[in-house]
Order: C-alpha cells, then structure tokens, then sequence
C-alpha cells in the first residue's frame, strides 16, 4: 500500500478515541469506525441533498492500520459522482497518533446515499449550488 501524505476531501468530523470503543483485542472496533464515518458522509450527503438521505451501500471499505485508544480521529468527506437521487462519496479516516503525533490515514471507503423524501421515498437531488 503507498500511503498519501495528506487527507483528501473536507475535514468533517473529528473526535478521540476512548477506552469504551475498543474490541477484545484493545484496538478500536470496526464497527465503530464505520459509524463515524457515516455519521460524516451523511452530514456531507445531507448538506449537498438539501434534506434527508438514507445510506444505501458502503463499498470498498479498506482497513489500513487500528486506531488506537487516545487517537485523534479524522474523517474527511469528498462527492465523487452524483446522480438523479443518489451521490457517491469517498471518505477517509486519518488518525494524529497520541503519543508520537503522527499522521495516519487508517480506513476509507466509498458511501452511497439517496435523497428522500420524509415519508422514506426517494427524491431528485436539487441541483448544484
């Protein structure tokens, strides 16, 4: 794997690692992980919807290194295509090492998600600003 030197996309969510979102092996749960990143790509999903959105598929989803407890953890979002209802988003999971202040890109992924309505059904994106 070449590692870039720096993240990709717009900073969205940021917040440290705590011992409660560690797996049995003392590292981070995945799952976890996964939800940050969601919760970042449906904040970036929502603003370019102009309203709800609903995660439909998460793809390419690449492990690269653990979080570890007391990391800065980073999320960064960036649209790579949108369609007539839907949008694609690359996200990437940066980590600043607590100890060794360290930059670390640890997962990304691409998140898909569709514009609806409020009653669930899907609605045609609005268009760019």
């Amino acid at each position: 794997m070449t590692q870039q030197l720096l993240p990709e996309g717009e900073l969205t969510l940021q917040t440290v690692a705590f011992p409660k979102d560690t797996n049995s092996g003392g590292d981070i749960f995945g799952g976890w992980v996964i939800s940050q990143m969601d919760i970042a790509a449906g904040t970036t999903a929502q603003q370019r919807a102009q309203g709800r959105v609903a995660t439909v598929a998460i793809e390419a989803m690449r492990f690269h290194a653990p979080i570890l407890v007391g990391d800065l953890v980073s999320v960064y979002t960036q649209i790579v295509k949108t369609g007539n209802t839907s949008l694609t988003m690359h996200v990437e999971t940066w980590v600043r090492r607590q100890r060794t202040e360290e930059l670390v890109m640890v997962t990304e992924g691409d998140f898909t998600f569709v514009a609806i309505k409020d009653s669930g059904i899907k609605r045609p994106l609005p268009p760019s600003k």
